[in-house]
C-alpha cells in the first residue's frame, strides 16, 4: 500500500535531470519521478523516493497506478549537458507505514516563559510568547507523535526578534540534527522551508537577540509537506500572506503570458511578461518594477497593463502601466550573437496628472523567472536560484556570473538574504535591504535598485539598465543614455529590414495580419540557437525537422535565406550514416528515437531551399543526402511489404507499403502507431526526390526513385481506403489503428504534401466539413470546452486549397482573437503551443512564442496572396484575398512576393463595376501558367480583358493568363 526506495549518491557532475524510472515487463508503460535541473551532491547524501512521487509517465494503459514494476533505472539526462560521474550506493525498497500528517495537536515548552508559551501556537497573532532576557534560548514542538512535516513559520515581535537561530529534530528529545540555521538583521516573518521531513519534535534555538532583552514571538507555525513539496508551491503558499501584487501573478495561480526578446542565432534570449517582469536568461532570476508614489506601493495589480511592440511588430517589446505615473518597461537585444549581445531594458516615468509627482522606481531582482511554475516540461518554470549577491561600484553581481548595470545612475542597490525577508518587505516602506554581499544557502536571496524621480506634470523620464548575456563588453564600461539609444536605433533597423521584404499595401483591417507575419519572422529567428531553428526558447529549445522543414519554407517565402540554408547543411551534417534523419537535434547531437515523418520534411526542406534559390551546385552537394534518406526509407517501407502484411485481411492489410509505426504525432506517444502524417511525408519526400534527381540529370536515380514514389502511392491510398472501410468513417483517418479524426494533421496532405488531385475527394470534403462544423460549435459561446492547439492556423490555408475562402477568412480572425495577451495596443502578435478557454487557468501552454505555430500562420497566410499549385504547375493568385482589401479606395498592393518562379508583385484597383490588376516583377510564367482565383467573391465576370484584349479563359472561380507582367481588367 506504502513504500518508498532509498539510495545513497554522490555525482561530479554540472545540473542535470535526475531521472528514476519503472517500467512493466514490456517497458511500453513507465512511471517517473524527475528532478530537473538537480545540483548533485559531492558527497554522499541519501535520497527517498516516496509513492505519492512517482508519477506515470507515458505508455498505452489506461490504468495509470503504480501497482507492479519488472524494471527500475536511472537516467541523467541533460537540463545543462556536460560530462560528469554519478555513484549510487545502498539501494533499497522497502514497505512503509504512513506517517501522519496531522499537526493539529502541537505542545510547546520553552527554557523561560514571561509570557504563555501556548501562545506561540493559539492561532493569533495578537498574542504571543516572550523569554526572559537571557541570550540563548529554546522552544520545543512536541509533535504528538512521528509526524511529516514541511518547515515552520515564524512571525516575530518587531522588537524582540531573533538575529541568529537555528532548527534541530529529533524522534526521542535526546539526539538532535541541525537542519537549518539563520542569521537576519530585521523583524520580517521566518519561513523556513523543511521539505519531506519527519520527526517527532521541532527544536527553535534562538542564539542573539535583536536589543539583548530576549525573544518575543507572536506565533510559530508547523507547516504541511505539502506547504513546501517544492520551492514553486513554497512561494505560492508565502504568497497568500502578502497583498495581490507583490509577487509574480503566477504565484497566485494565475497564468500569465510573455515574450521574447533576443539576437538573431543567440542560443541565449530574455523574456518579458505581461506585467512587465524581465527574466535575464534561460532559468534565471528576473527584474520586477514597482512603483512609490504618495507614500504607497504601486505595482502590476494596482493599474490596467498593456502590451505592445515598437512599430506593432518588431521584436521589441513593451509593457505599459496606466495611472497617474505612467511607467513603460520596454526591452531589447543587441550585439553580436553567442559572443557579445546584451539585454538593454528601459523604464520610461511620465507624470500624466495635473500636479507635480515625486516618487521611486525600484527594480527588483529576485529569484523568479518569468516562465511560470506550471511550465514543466524539459525545464521547471518559477523559482529560479539566486545564492549570492554583490553589489560594488553601482553594480550587481548575481551568483558570481551574471552582471546588473544601471546604465542610468541609482539612488542606491541592496541585497537581502532569504532569511532577511524578500525585497518586496523592504521597498513596500520606499526602503533598500541594508546587505551588500549576500550568500544564501536557500537559493531564495533577492536586491533592489533604486532610482528616485521628480516630475512636473507631462515631464518623463527614462532610467536604462544593461544585463549582458555574455562578460561585459568593453563598451558598456562607459555607457550612457546616448550608447543605449544607438543601440536602439541599430536593433530596430536590423528587424525591420529582416522581415520587410514583402511590401504590403493594404487598408488597415489587415494590419493585424502584416504585423503577426512580420512579429513571427523575427521570433523565429530569435527562438534559433545558432544554425538550429526551434519552435520555443525555454519548453522546445530543440531543433526538430518537421518544425524546421516548414519553418525554412515560411522564412524562403519573405525573402529569408541564409539562415535556412545554414539550417539545412547543418541538419545535412548529423544525419545517420544509414541515411536515418533525425527527428531532432540539440547540442547533445541527433536524437535516435525513430519519428517516419523526418526523411520526408528533410528532403522537402532540400527542395524548398533550391526552389527558391535555383542554386543547382549547393543542390548537388546535397544529393547524397537524399539518396541516403530515400533509401532508408525504403528500408522502413520494406518493412511492411511483406506477404504477411498483404495478405494477413484488412486490418494488418493496412499496413502494407506504407511507413511503419511512431510517435512523431504527439498523440501517439502513448504507443507508435502507423500516422498517415509519416506517410503523406514519405510521399512529399520521394516525389521531391525524384524532381531533385531530375534537376541533377541522375537518369538511373530518377528511375530508381519514380518507381519507390509509385508503388508507395499506390499502397498509401490502398491503406487509407481500407482502413475507412474497417472504421466505417467518412474521412481521411489520422492513423491506421485508430481511424482517429484529426483535420489538423490531414491539413499537411494539401500542404505541403500537395496531394489533393489523389486524395479521395469525398473524404477530403467531409474531413473539412467536420472540422468546419467543430470549430463553430466551439465559438458559441454556451459550448463548453478546454483547450485546443493553435497549430490548426494551418486549417485557414486549407480552406484557401479547397477553394473556400469565405471558411479561411472566419479562420483568420477567430485564431487571431486568441493571441495572448490581447491588448488595446496591440499584443505582442502571437500564440503559445495551447490555447485555453479560460485564459488565466494555470495550466503548461508550451512555448511562447511557439514560432512553429508562428509559421503555420505565415505560410497560410502567404495562400491568401499567391500559392504554387505543384500539380499542375501553376502560380495561383489572390485566391484568398479578402473583399474590403480589393474593395478599398486607395487600391491595394503587394510586392516582393518570392515564389518558385521569382518574385511576384500585383497591384488592385476597383474602378466602380470592374477591377484593374497588374502582375509584375521578375516571375518567369511556369508550364502550367498564372490562375487568379476566387476573385470578388468567386462571382462571374462580363468580360476580362488582357492586356486590352478581350479573354475568353476564365469562369467564375478563375481567370487563366499566360502574359507576363500583364494587365487585366475584370469587367462585371
Amino acid at each position: 500500500e506504502n513504500f518508498q526506495f532509498s539510495f545513497y549518491l554522490k555525482a561530479k557532475s554540472p545540473n542535470n535531470n535526475l531521472e528514476f524510472k519503472l517500467a512493466d515487463a514490456a517497458g511500453e508503460n513507465v512511471w517517473w519521478y524527475n528532478n530537473r535541473n538537480y545540483e548533485f551532491p559531492t558527497g554522499w547524501k541519501k535520497y527517498i523516493i516516496k509513492k505519492r512521487k512517482i508519477e506515470f509517465a507515458w505508455g498505452p494503459t489506461q490504468d495509470k497506478a503504480l501497482r507492479k514494476t519488472n524494471r527500475l533505472e536511472f537516467t541523467i539526462a541533460s537540463y545543462n549537458g556536460g560530462k560528469g560521474t554519478l555513484y549510487l550506493d545502498e539501494l533499497n525498497f522497502e514497505p512503509t507505514s504512513a506517517t501522519s500528517n496531522d499537526l493539529s495537536q502541537i505542545n510547546a515548552t520553552a527554557s523561560s516563559a514571561l509570557a504563555d508559551v501556548k501562545n506561540l501556537t493559539d492561532g493569533k497573532t495578537e498574542t504571543s510568547w516572550a523569554s526572559d532576557k537571557k541570550e540563548m534560548q529554546e522552544v520545543i514542538l512536541d509533535l504528538n507523535g512521528r509526524k511529516e512535516f514541511g518547515g515552520l513559520k515564524i512571525i516575530w515581535n518587531e522588537k524582540d526578534f531573533a538575529k541568529k537561530f537555528t532548527v534541530s529534530v529529533s524522534d526521542d528529545k535526546r539526539t538532535w540534527e541541525k537542519v537549518y540555521s539563520a542569521e537576519k538583521e530585521n523583524s520580517n516573518t521566518s519561513y523556513v522551508r523543511l521539505p519531506e521531513y519527519e520527526a517527532a519534535y521541532v527544536k527553535l534555538s534562538l542564539e542573539s537577540s535583536s536589543h539583548k532583552k530576549g525573544y518575543a514571538i507572536k506565533e510559530l507555525e508547523m507547516l504541511s509537506g505539502e506547504y513546501s513539496a517544492d520551492p514553486n508551491r513554497f512561494f505560492i503558499n508565502i504568497v497568500k500572506d502578502y497583498p495581490r501584487g507583490y509577487f509574480p501573478r503566477y504565484f497566485n495561480e494565475e497564468k500569465s503570458y510573455w515574450t521574447i526578446t533576443g539576437v538573431n542565432s543567440d542560443v541565449k534570449e530574455a523574456l518579458i511578461n505581461e506585467e512587465g517582469m524581465v527574466e535575464v536568461d534561460k532559468s534565471n532570476f528576473s527584474l520586477e518594477p514597482f512603483l512609490y508614489v504618495d507614500g504607497k506601493l504601486i505595482t502590476w495589480n494596482d493599474q490596467k497593463t498593456l502590451q505592445s511592440l515598437e512599430n506593432n511588430y518588431l521584436p521589441i517589446p513593451k509593457v505599459k502601466w496606466l495611472g497617474n505615473i505612467q511607467l513603460e518597461t520596454k526591452v531589447f537585444a543587441s550585439g553580436e550573437a553567442n559572443k557579445s549581445s546584451v539585454l538593454y531594458l528601459s523604464y520610461t516615468l511620465k507624470n500624466v496628472s495635473k500636479e507635480e509627482k515625486a516618487g521611486s522606481l525600484y527594480l527588483g531582482m529576485r529569484p523568479f523567472q518569468v516562465n511560470p511554475y506550471y511550465q514543466w516540461l524539459n525545464i521547471t518554470g518559477g523559482v529560479a536560484k539566486v545564492k549570492s549577491i554583490s553589489v560594488s561600484k553601482n553594480k550587481l553581481m548575481v551568483n558570481n556570473e551574471k552582471v546588473v548595470l544601471p546604465i542610468t545612475k541609482p539612488d542606491g542597490i541592496g541585497a537581502a538574504s532569504f532569511d532577511d525577508g524578500d525585497v518586496i518587505n523592504f521597498i513596500s516602506q520606499d526602503k533598500l535591504p541594508p546587505r551588500k554581499e549576500v550568500k544564501d544557502n536557500t537559493g531564495f536571496a533577492s536586491a533592489a535598485i533604486k532610482f528616485s524621480f521628480s516630475l512636473k506634470p507631462q515631464e518623463e523620464k527614462t532610467f536604462y539598465v544593461a544585463v549582458p548575456f555574455y562578460n561585459d563588453p568593453k563598451e558598456l564600461k562607459k555607457a550612457n543614455a546616448q550608447l543605449v539609444q544607438k543601440k536602439f536605433e541599430e536593433t530596430k533597423k536590423f528587424w525591420n529590414d529582416k522581415v520587410t521584404h514583402i511590401k504590403f499595401n493594404l487598408p488597415s483591417s489587415a494590419d493585424k495580419i502584416v504585423n503577426t507575419i512580420r512579429t513571427n519572422l523575427a521570433n523565429i529567428l530569435i527562438n534559433r540557437d545558432k544554425f538550429g531553428i526551434q519552435p520555443g526558447s525555454r519548453s522546445y529549445e530543440r531543433s526538430w525537422i518537421r518544425d524546421g522543414a516548414l519553418t525554412s519554407s515560411a522564412l524562403l517565402k519573405n525573402g529569408i535565406v541564409k539562415e535556412v540554408r545554414e539550417f539545412a547543411d547543418w541538419y545535412a551534417a548529423n544525419q545517420f550514416e544509414n541515411g536515418k534523419v533525425p527527428c531532432v537535434v540539440d547540442r547533445r547531437g541527433p536524437d535516435p528515437v525513430p519519428e517516419n515523418d523526418s526523411h520526408g520534411e528533410f528532403i522537402y526542406l532540400i527542395r524548398q531551399y533550391f526552389n527558391y534559390t535555383k542554386d543547382t551546385t549547393w543542390l548537388k552537394s546535397k544529393f547524397g543526402n537524399v539518396k541516403r534518406a530515400v533509401d532508408y526509407m525504403k528500408s522502413m517501407i520494406d518493412q511492411r511489404s511483406t506477404d504477411y502484411c498483404k495478405n494477413s485481411g484488412d486490418s494488418l492489410c493496412a499496413y502494407y507499403g506504407i511507413l511503419p509505426e511512431s510517435i512523431s504525432h504527439e498523440g501517439y506517444s502513448d504507443k507508435p502507431r502507423h500516422s498517415y502524417w509519416d506517410s503523406f511525408f514519405g510521399m512529399k519526400g520521394l516525389k521531391d526526390a525524384v524532381e531533385i534527381a531530375e534537376v541533377i540529370g541522375d537518369i538511373n536515380e530518377t528511375t530508381r526513385f519514380k518507381k519507390i514514389r509509385d508503388d508507395f502511392k499506390e499502397n498509401l491510398y490502398n491503406s487509407i481506403k481500407l482502413t475507412t472501410k474497417q472504421h466505417k468513417i467518412n474521412y481521411i483517418p489520422g492513423c491506421v489503428e485508430l481511424g482517429d479524426f484529426d483535420a489538423t494533421s490531414t491539413t499537411i496532405s494539401l500542404y505541403p504534401c500537395n496531394e489533393r488531385g489523389n486524395l479521395p475527394a469525398d473524404l477530403l470534403q467531409n474531413t473539412f466539413d467536420k472540422y468546419w462544423d467543430f470549430t463553430q460549435n466551439r465559438a458559441k459561446p454556451e459550448t463548453d470546452w478546454m483547450n485546443y492547439t493553435p497549430y490548426e492556423v494551418r486549417t485557414i490555408g486549407s480552406f484557401i486549397f479547397l477553394d473556400q475562402p469565405e471558411r479561411a477568412h472566419w479562420l483568420t480572425n477567430y485564431f487571431l482573437n486568441d493571441q495572448r495577451p490581447q491588448s488595446a495596443e496591440g499584443g505582442w502578435n502571437h500564440w503559445a503551443e495551447v490555447v485555453w478557454r479560460d485564459r488565466r487557468l494555470p495550466r503548461f501552454i508550451g512555448d511562447m512564442p511557439h514560432t512553429w505555430v508562428g509559421s503555420d500562420f505565415i505560410n497560410s497566410m502567404r495562400a491568401m496572396f499567391v500559392y504554387e499549385n505543384e500539380y499542375d504547375s501553376s502560380l495561383v493568385v489572390g485566391a484568398g484575398l479578402m473583399q474590403d482589401w480589393i474593395d478599398s479606395p486607395e487600391g491595394m498592393s503587394i510586392e516582393n512576393l518570392p515564389t518558385y518562379y521569382g518574385e511576384l508583385s500585383y497591384s488592385i484597383k476597383k474602378n466602380e463595376n470592374s477591377y484593374k490588376i497588374n502582375l509584375f516583377g521578375s516571375t518567369k510564367i511556369p508550364s502550367g501558367g498564372i490562375v487568379i482565383k476566387n476573385f470578388n467573391a468567386k462571382q462571374t465576370p462580363k468580360k476580362v480583358l488582357v492586356n486590352g484584349k478581350e479573354s475568353a479563359d476564365f469562369t467564375s472561380s478563375r481567370i487563366n493568363v499566360k502574359m507576363f507582367p500583364v494587365e487585366i481588367e475584370v469587367v462585371y
